[in-house]
C-alpha cells in the first residue's frame, strides 16, 4: 500500500494516495496525442518533460538509498501534474544529511518503501523526456532501484540542466548549483533541499534555458539533447546556419567565403549530422574547415542511397578540399592479365585496354601491387616484360630470370618453360579473376600456417596483406559484374523505388509519386564489353553494396537482364579471410592474434 505523505498533485488540485493511479491514468488519456521520442527531431512544443529531484541517504547510487521524490510534469510551459511522496530507506539517515534536508527518522518512518512506489513514479514518468539539475545523479539512483527490484531497464531521453546552464549562463553567474541560478535569475521557486521543491526551481530553469537556447536554432528535443556539448565550440555561433536544415535525408555542402566548396557530405538526418560537427568532433581537419566555413548548402533527397550516390557525384566533380574518400579516382588502377598472348603475364595498368581481363579499378597502386604479388606467389607466371609472341625464339645464350632461377616463376623468354604447368597456372588465375580465389586462398593460407609456426610474423604478416588485397578485389569485381548483369532495372524497397541503368540511378520515387529528377547528372555509361572505369566505379559500387547488403528486403519490380543479388561473393569470401586466423589463434598466441586480416567490401 502507498501511505503516508505520498499525494499528486494535478491542475493544482491535491488528490490522497487513493486517487493516484485514478490521476496517472487520466493524465495518460489527456496526452494520446504526444508523439514518440525515437524521433529525436520532435518540436519541443510537443514534448513532454518530467522534472525530477531526489532527496538521499548519501551519493552513493550503490549503497545508499532515496528518501524521497518529486516529480513535475510539463508542456508547452504548462504543469500538467506533480508526483511526490516521502520514502522509508530502510536505514537510519545520516546526521549531516538531516542538517541538509530536514528528514529525519521519524519523519519517514511510515512512508513506503521505494518498492512499493516505484510502479507509480514509473507510470507517471512514462515516456516523457527525462530531466534533472545533474541528471546522472537522480536517473542512476533511479536505474539502482529499479535494478534492485528485479524491473525493467529505464532508458528515456534526458535533458540535464545543470550542463545547459554551463553553456548558456557561464558568464553571468559565479556556478551553477540551482541555489545560485535561482538566486541570481530569480526564479519564481526557491530549492531548500526538498525533492518538491527543488524539482519546481529546476522547471523553472528549464523553460528559462530553452528560451536562451532558442536564439541559438534550438527547435527540437535533438537539438536540446546536443546543446550542452555543441554550445562550448569555439565555432558555436556558426550553429544559426543549421537552422533552416530539414531532419530528412540529403547532401550538405559546407562553402568558403568565395562560395567554393570546401567538403561534401551525406546524412540520414541534415540537421542533426551537421550539427554534430560543433560537438565532439576531433578529426584534425574539421576544426580548420568550420573556421573557413561561412555557409552552409544542402540538398534534400528522398532516401539515403539517393543521397549516398548524390555525394558520391558532387564529390568526383567539385573535388573539395576537405574530401579524401571519392577524390582521387586518377589513382584508380586495374590488375590486367592478358590472356591473348602466347605466354600471359600479370600487369599494373591505368586504363584497360580492348584485350586481357581486367580487375578493378582498385583504390590505388598498392593494393594492386599486392593483388599481384598474391597471384605470382602462388602461380607460376612470368614475371619478366619482354614481348613474346606465338613465334618467338629465345636467344642461344638467354639466361633466366632471377624469379625461375629461385624457382617461383616460368621464364618462356630464356626457352625455360613448361606449357603444360604454365598453361594450368593462366587456368588458375582466370578463376581468380572470374570469383573463384580458392586455390590461391589455400595455398597462402597454408604459407602464413607454416610462416607463424616458425614465429615468422613479419614475412607472415605480408602473406596476409596480399591475400586481404585479392579477396578484397575479388569481391569489388563481383559485386559490380552482378549489377551489370541486371541492365535497366527498377528495384524497390519499402516505399522508395530505385531506377538503375548501366550501374547508375537514373531516377528516384517515394510511396507512389513520380519519379524526380536527381540534382546531379549520372556519369557516363561504361562501354559494353569494357570494365567500369575510374570515374563510375564508386557510384557503381555504391548501389551494389546496398543491394547486396539488403537484398532480402527488395522487390525486383522490372529487370531486363539478370538479378544476381544476393552475391555469392559476400558470404564465402569473408569466411576464407578469417579461415587463417581462426586455425592459428590456438597455436601461435598473442603476437599472431594482432595481425588480424580486413577484407573490405
Amino acid at each position: 500500500m502507498v501511505s503516508g505523505r505520498q499525494t499528486v498533485r494535478f491542475e493544482h488540485m491535491f488528490l490522497t494516495r487513493t486517487h493516484v493511479r485514478a490521476c496517472i491514468v487520466n493524465m495518460s488519456a489527456l496526452m494520446l496525442g504526444q508523439r514518440s521520442f525515437d524521433d529525436l527531431g520532435t518540436p519541443l512544443r510537443e514534448v513532454t518533460f518530467c522534472v525530477l529531484d531526489l532527496e538521499t541517504t548519501g551519493s552513493s547510487r550503490n549503497d545508499d538509498m532515496i528518501t524521497e521524490i518529486g516529480v513535475v510534469k510539463v508542456r508547452r510551459g504548462e504543469c500538467l501534474g506533480t508526483f511526490h511522496t516521502l520514502v522509508n530507506p530502510g536505514r537510519a539517515i545520516p546526521p549531516q544529511i538531516t542538517v541538509l534536508t530536514g528528514l529525519t527518522d521519524a519523519v519517514v518512518r511510515n512512508a513506503p518503501r521505494i518498492e512499493t512506489v516505484l510502479g507509480s513514479l514509473m507510470d507517471f514518468l512514462g515516456d516523457a523526456v527525462f530531466v534533472a539539475h545533474n541528471a546522472a545523479f537522480d536517473l542512476g539512483f533511479v536505474r539502482a532501484a529499479l535494478a534492485r527490484d528485479n524491473r525493467n531497464e529505464y532508458r528515456p531521453a534526458v535533458v540535464d540542466t545543470v550542463a545547459l546552464a554551463r553553456r548558456l549562463l557561464r558568464d553571468e553567474v559565479p556556478n551553477c548549483k540551482l541555489s545560485t541560478l535561482a538566486s541570481r535569475l530569480r526564479l519564481d521557486h526557491a530549492p531548500n533541499h526538498r525533492a518538491l521543491d527543488d524539482a519546481l526551481a529546476t522547471t523553472d530553469l528549464l523553460h528559462l534555458l530553452i528560451e536562451r537556447a532558442s536564439g541559438m536554432g534550438v527547435l527540437g528535443l535533438d537539438d536540446l539533447s546536443t546543446l550542452a556539448k555543441l554550445a562550448g565550440h569555439p565555432q558555436a555561433r556558426k550553429l544559426t546556419m543549421t537552422t533552416s536544415l530539414p531532419r530528412s535525408p540529403g547532401v550538405y555542402m559546407f562553402c568558403g567565403n568565395r562560395d567554393e566548396v570546401l567538403y561534401v557530405g551525406k546524412a540520414t538526418n541534415l540537421r542533426q549530422r551537421v550539427r554534430s560537427y560543433f560537438g565532439r568532433e576531433d578529426r584534425r581537419r574539421i576544426g580548420p574547415m568550420l573556421r573557413e566555413m561561412q555557409h552552409v548548402r544542402h540538398l534534400e533527397l528522398p532516401d539515403p542511397l539517393s543521397a549516398e550516390i548524390i555525394e558520391t557525384r558532387l564529390i568526383a566533380r567539385l573535388l573539395p578540399r576537405y574530401n579524401r574518400a571519392g577524390t582521387r579516382a586518377d589513382k584508380y588502377c586495374f590488375v590486367r592479365l592478358d590472356v591473348e598472348s602466347a605466354w600471359p603475364r600479370l600487369a599494373v595498368v591505368k586504363e584497360p585496354s580492348a584485350k586481357g581481363i581486367h580487375l578493378g579499378p582498385l583504390p590505388s597502386r598498392t593494393m594492386a601491387n599486392l593483388v599481384v604479388e598474391a597471384l605470382q606467389s602462388v602461380l607460376p607466371l612470368r614475371r619478366c616484360s619482354t614481348r613474346l609472341g606465338a613465334n618467338y625464339q629465345p636467344p642461344a645464350a638467354a639466361a633466366p630470370c632471377s624469379a625461375a632461377q629461385l624457382g617461383v616463376s616460368e621464364c618462356p623468354c630464356a626457352g625455360d618453360a613448361d606449357r603444360g604447368r604454365y598453361d594450368a597456372a593462366v587456368n588458375a588465375a582466370v578463376r581468380a579473376f572470374a570469383g573463384d580465389p580458392a586455390l590461391i586462398t589455400e595455398q597462402l593460407t597454408s604459407r602464413m600456417s607454416q610462416l607463424a609456426a616458425v614465429q615468422r610474423f613479419e614475412q607472415a604478416a605480408m602473406v596476409r596483406d596480399r591475400l586481404s588485397a585479392l579477396l578484397t578485389a575479388i569481391r569489388r569485381h563481383q559485386l559490380v559484374a552482378a549489377l551489370r548483369a541486371a541492365e535497366c532495372c527498377v528495384v524497390r524497397r519499402g516505399d522508395t523505388t530505385w531506377v538503375i541503368e548501366s550501374g547508375r540511378l537514373i531516377d528516384t520515387s517515394t510511396s507512389g509519386e513520380l519519379g524526380r529528377a536527381l540534382p546531379v547528372e549520372p556519369p557516363d555509361a561504361p562501354c559494353d564489353g569494357q570494365p567500369v572505369g575510374r570515374r563510375q566505379i564508386d557510384e557503381a559500387l555504391c548501389l551494389a553494396k546496398y543491394f547486396d547488403k539488403h537484398a532480402l528486403r527488395i522487390e525486383v519490380v522490372e529487370c531486363s537482364g539478370q538479378w544476381n543479388f544476393p552475391i555469392a561473393a559476400s558470404d564465402d569470401l569473408p569466411q576464407l579471410a578469417n579461415h587463417w586466423a581462426q586455425r592459428l589463434a590456438g597455436s601461435t598466441g598473442s603476437v599472431w592474434s594482432a595481425m588480424p586480416v580486413t577484407v573490405a567490401p
